[in-house]
């Protein structure tokens, strides 16, 4: 059976370590960026330029190295993908983090229009607390 299109929209964004050209094709402009409480920096955050500047821009200096590794896609109805996965990070004190996420994309327009994440935001926040 062949992936569906959402799963290999999804896919292409993990495989792609969120390239920043790579998100701007397969990202809608006005996608929600809605972060779990507790996490670093979570919130919600509308549209691309804040998720790029105020989410990532925010987060990212605190690490030296971070990614997000998908290791398993779902398609749950035409509109909607689930990935679960790890995201890997060596914080700036040189701390490794490895902390589990559940991902639900949203899909609009053949574009990623809607992030729900779920983490272990413990994991996150005690590294970057060491």
């Amino acid at each position: 059976m062949s992936e569906s299109p959402n799963i290999a929209l999804a896919r292409r964004l993990y495989d792609s370590n969120a390239d920043p050209a790579v998100t701007k094709e397969i990202m809608a402009p006005d996608i929600v960026w809605d972060i779990t409480p507790g996490f670093p920096f979570g919130g919600v955050y509308d549209g691309y330029d804040s998720m790029m500047n105020d989410f990532f821009g925010s987060l990212l200096p605190n690490f030296d190295s971070f990614g997000a590794k998908a290791e398993e896609y779902y398609a749950t109805d035409d509109d909607h993908v689930v990935v679960l996965g790890h995201y890997h990070g060596v914080t700036t004190a040189g701390e490794t983090a490895d902390a589990r996420f559940i991902h639900l994309w949203t899909v609009r327009d053949a574009k990623l229009a809607r992030l729900q994440q779920a983490a272990d935001s413990y994991v996150l926040r005690h590294a970057l607390n060491s």
